[in-house]
């Protein structure tokens, strides 16, 4: 059967079949020390914006629960004056007046709290140590915005106030409420128990709505606060109205169920109380908002209101946090008795006749419903209402009003306490309370955890089934929890997914929360320290993309055993034993006028020195060295000067002859015979004064270079002065570009040997080969590098040999009837001969 509604519309003619009771007299009883009890009996109907006088606040709807919780004081006050080991010889009376949900309402009962004991007047005093109120203590109220108000209140005067139900984390600061106490947790322990909740099932985009007053705003805002921090993304937070009746409120609510629907949330947080959380409800289900998990608080999770909604199972899974709290014993059977009790004339008018003494007239906002209610109508509420909490709280003040009399477990001293001084024992001592030990925190509130429970719903029978705990860790028996969705299982509600090791969140949107998984990119990788961003390797490590970690760099040269270095060495060895069996030709034929017209002797040095660039290929192979890196550009220039100085005496000798003839036999001295030899010197030294000018101005040196490939560091040597680079090599150039302008414009007879043409191509080969080194050399950092000057130095020797060489080769070997005197020696004589 589906359990009655909290708020009870009794109707007049409801009223009149029932006989009155005298159940609205029990809430007030003298004593020696009064307890101030705040409770919110009904529920205020009047628009208080409308009020034009400070007249008394009508509540004409019975709130069921705050008539429980004032039973529960009213039960343990009772059991207390029946004890004989707590307040001993002691009598505790109470005063419980209706709140209405209102801080009006609340303030005014709060006023008659503060009065002077005996008087209708509050004293104002320089000093209130001495100041005796009406009351020593204040039970409630039960909301937090009531609280807020009533608090600063007794904390001016330092009277206890022991709350059952407020749970803001503003009533944490004792500096401002220091006589301010509850016994349920803050809302802060509650919000870490939604949080965890969520990342327990991975949920990390959801909505959160709170109602528009202290609890639902300060709940939400820490919600947001500590969500934000456990990556989870809010897609909606909004606040829905208390105030039913405002003609604004039902806009708001339509407004934040189709703002809810456009996010596609699957999860939405909601703290409210009842009746807000029934007004929202109410609304999704009649604007058809798909199933989704509900995550609510014992404020409207317990709820009849919420749950006797029509159709309420469609909304989906609803899952929610209420205290642990344990059972009163005995106090439905004292319910039970009670409402048999007030109907008993007699018993009637014995607690009138006490009622006198408490100046019942004062104020008179207790409970007139409750002249009207039956045990039936509370029936279904005694086994599920939080009487706890209200229970513990009477007890705190006994227990501390015992210590401050300094009672033992026989009686108790006669004597005179103010309020303020039960602070002291309730900020120190724990104490019992049916077995269980109960002490307040540093912020005044006792933490007893929370379940987790489960609205399970069979036949349209709805029951609270636990399905967790919650004290410093969660707990969740998932195997009970039966989802809305089709295999009964937990439904997704992911703004991202979660990101594999070696992906990084790229926030997306204007959610800072929402990203997408981003694989780390080369040479970076994951930490889990920083998630939100890729770590760069260190320089000599790199990492492939998505690493979660960096690896050390292999070294990257021109290996001895690389399929391209091999080709390359066995060229080298084709070009050297070319230049070597050259030169074993020569030597063989050093007399024969082909090799004498060729410049004799100096053709074996220009061979020797050809022999020796080609070996210098081998500096350019295996792991590089500073020493290696300014040897390799000296050796080449060298090597490739001793070769053109041949050609340069030889050039000089055809110029001579075919455009200075008269002069021809003055100065061929100079250029050929032994006197040759000494511009090969000139030339030579004239190369080696500027080598030293290259290792002056800057040689080649060694470069680690991390950028050029992904996973090695390439070993290579790098240019440090262009200026030196250029005069070392461009000397070479010069006489390569004189030995070019001497021979390029020689002509012979069909029927001579022209040796000029064999300088000029060899020059044009080398002048070719240099354009493009020069081009690929300055831009290129690989270990192409070195592949480029083995090749250029070997295409320079075999275009030598080949064009000025490898011919007379042919004319000795397989044309030797060509190599006489007449058409080698005398062809540049006769050239000359002709043109004169």
């Amino acid at each position: 059967i589906m359990v009655p509604d909290l708020l009870l519309g009794l109707s007049f003619s409801y009223a009149a079949a029932l006989k009155p009771t005298c159940l609205s007299a029990q809430f007030r009883s003298p004593g020696d020390y009064i307890i101030g009890g705040l409770f919110p009996f009904g529920k205020n109907t009047e628009n208080l914006a409308a009020r034009s006088e400070p007249t008394l606040v009508v509540c004409d709807r019975l709130f069921v629960d705050g008539l429980i919780w004032a039973l529960g004081m009213k039960f343990a006050i009772d059991q207390i004056n029946n004890s004989t080991s707590l307040l001993p010889g002691v009598k505790l009376g109470y005063d419980m007046h209706d709140t209405c949900f209102e801080p009006v309402v609340a303030l005014q009962a709060s006023l008659l709290f503060l009065t002077q004991n005996g008087t209708t007047g509050i004293g104002v005093l320089c000093n209130y140590t001495d100041y005796q109120a009406r009351v020593t203590a204040v039970i409630g109220p039960h909301k937090s915005d009531l609280c807020l108000v009533t608090a600063k209140l007794f904390s001016f005067f330092l009277i206890p106030q022991v709350s059952y139900r407020a749970s803001s984390e503003k009533l944490s600061n004792t500096e401002l409420y220091p006589s301010f106490y509850r016994t349920v947790p803050s809302d802060k322990n509650l919000v870490e128990a939604v949080v965890m909740l969520l990342n327990k099932f991975g949920w990390n985009w959801i909505a959160t709505i709170g109602s528009d007053d202290e609890y639902g705003r300060g709940a939400q805002g820490l919600f947001l606060s500590i969500a934000g921090n456990h990556s989870i993304c809010i897609a909606f937070e909004g606040l829905i109205p208390t105030d039913l009746a405002d003609p604004k409120a039902k806009n708001q609510l339509e407004d934040t169920i189709k703002l809810i629907n456009k996010t596609k949330v699957n999860i939405i947080v909601l703290f409210a109380f009842s009746q807000p959380a029934q007004a929202l409800l109410e609304h999704s289900i009649r604007m058809g908002l798909t199933k989704k998990v509900w995550i609510g608080t014992e404020a409207w999770i317990l709820s009849d209101i919420a749950a006797s909604i029509p159709n309420i199972q469609s909304i989906g899974t609803v899952l929610g946090f209420i205290m642990k709290a344990g059972t009163v014993p005995g106090f439905q059977k004292y319910v039970t008795n009670l409402f048999t009790s007030v109907q008993q004339d007699k018993f009637c008018q014995e607690t009138r006749e006490f009622n006198r003494l408490m100046n019942s007239d004062m104020l008179d906002t207790h409970c007139k419903q409750c002249d009207h209610i039956s045990l039936h109508d509370v029936s279904s509420m005694l086994s599920r209402s939080q009487i706890q909490p209200v229970y513990v709280a009477v007890y705190s003040v006994a227990y501390a009003l015992h210590r401050a009399l300094g009672c033992t477990h026989q009686a108790c001293p006669k004597a005179s306490i103010r309020s303020w001084q039960l602070l002291h024992f309730m900020n120190t001592l724990p104490f019992k309370v049916n077995g269980q030990s109960f002490r307040f925190d540093q912020s005044h509130s006792t933490n007893t955890g929370y379940k987790l429970i489960f609205w399970s719903w069979r036949n349209s029978t709805l029951t609270y089934v636990p399905v967790g705990n919650y004290e410093e860790s969660l707990y969740i028996n998932k195997s009970q929890i039966q989802f809305h969705t089709a295999d009964q299982k937990e439904p997704t509600s992911e703004c991202f997914r979660h990101c594999k090791p070696g992906q990084f969140r790229r926030i997306k949107g204007f959610h800072l929360c929402c990203y997408d998984c981003t694989d780390c990119p080369e040479n970076t990788f994951w930490s889990t320290k920083d998630s939100s961003t890729c770590t760069p390797c260190l320089e000599h490590q790199w990492s492939p993309v998505r690493s979660t970690q960096c690896y050390d760099r292999s070294e990257r040269y021109l290996f001895w055993n690389e399929p391209l270095t091999i080709a390359l060495l066995m060229l080298m060895s084709i070009t050297i034993s070319l230049t070597c069996l050259t030169a074993v030709l020569f030597l063989k034929n050093l007399e024969t006028p082909l090799v004498q017209a060729s410049g004799g002797k100096l053709n074996l040095f220009a061979l020797f020195t050809l022999m020796l660039l080609c070996l210098s290929c081998c500096l350019y192979v295996g792991k590089p060295s500073n020493n290696l890196c300014m040897i390799q550009q000296i050796v080449y220039a060298l090597c490739l000067n001793g070769c053109f100085s041949t050609f340069f005496i030889k050039s000089l000798e055809i110029t001579l002859v075919t455009e200075f003839p008269r002069c021809a036999p003055t100065f061929l001295y100079w250029v050929t015979q032994r006197r040759a030899w000494l511009l090969v010197a000139l030339c030579f030294l004239t190369e080696c004064l500027f080598c030293f000018c290259y290792l002056h101005l800057g040689p080649d040196y060694l470069v680690s270079d991390y950028k050029s490939l992904p996973t090695e560091v390439l070993l290579v040597c790098n240019t440090e002065s262009w200026l030196a680079f250029a005069l070392m090599h461009g000397y070479n150039g010069c006489l390569a570009f004189v030995c070019f302008l001497c021979t390029f414009m020689v002509q012979t007879s069909g029927n001579k040997y022209n040796i000029a043409r064999g300088i000029t191509f060899a020059i044009l080969i080398y002048f070719i080969i240099w354009i493009f080194f020069i081009a690929i050399f300055a831009t290129l950092k690989t270990v192409l590098r070195s592949v480029t000057q083995i090749g250029t130095i070997l295409t320079t020797s075999l275009g030598i040999l080949g064009t000025y060489y490898i011919p007379k080769c042919y004319i000795i070997l397989l044309k030797p009837d060509l190599n006489t005197v007449d058409y080698f020696q005398n062809s540049i004589k006769e050239e000359a001969e002709e043109d004169s």
